[in-house]
């Protein structure tokens, strides 16, 4: 190098290895079909879907982009949840049925409470979040005089 200054970690081939101790994860894929529920915010808007497969030991996040900025934000507080579900030796269903448990709302978002079903595969969950499906309203609309 000019200047007279030349350090070797500035020109040695740098090599990937995997080390023990990172933090442990769910799979992030699955072929098979997935179980997920859907978190809303405060004003009901869907932000996006957690899912599981306990076949594949597989969980994660799928946003709802058409929810924004909040949806892609609150990604990384429920991908942390999974992780602390697994880092416990939960299987992805067991840590949805905990999360659903769970009283969360404001920011975060909070599992709709019966949401949680069941969709063919990951890449069908993906569709429907870009299709952007909303929970069913609370109560049907009563018919009036009878009729709908």
């Amino acid at each position: 190098m000019s200047g007279g200054w030349d350090s070797p970690r500035l020109s040695e081939d740098m090599q990937m290895r995997l080390v023990d101790g990172g933090p442990v994860d769910y799979t992030f894929r699955t072929e098979r079909p997935v179980e997920y529920v859907a978190v809303a915010n405060d004003d009901g808007t869907v932000l996006g879907y957690l899912w599981g497969c306990d076949a594949d030991d597989a969980a994660g996040w799928k946003v709802r982009r058409a929810a924004g900025s909040a949806a892609s934000n609150v990604g990384g507080y429920w991908y942390m949840k999974l992780r602390d579900a697994k880092s416990r030796g939960l299987l992805p269903s067991q840590a949805l049925a905990e999360l659903s448990a769970e009283p969360m709302a404001g920011r975060v978002g909070k599992i709709v409470p019966g949401s949680r079903t069941k969709a063919d595969s990951l890449e069908k969950l993906q569709e429907l979040a870009l299709q952007g499906w909303n929970p069913p309203a609370a109560e049907e609309e009563q018919p009036r005089n009878g009729r709908r």
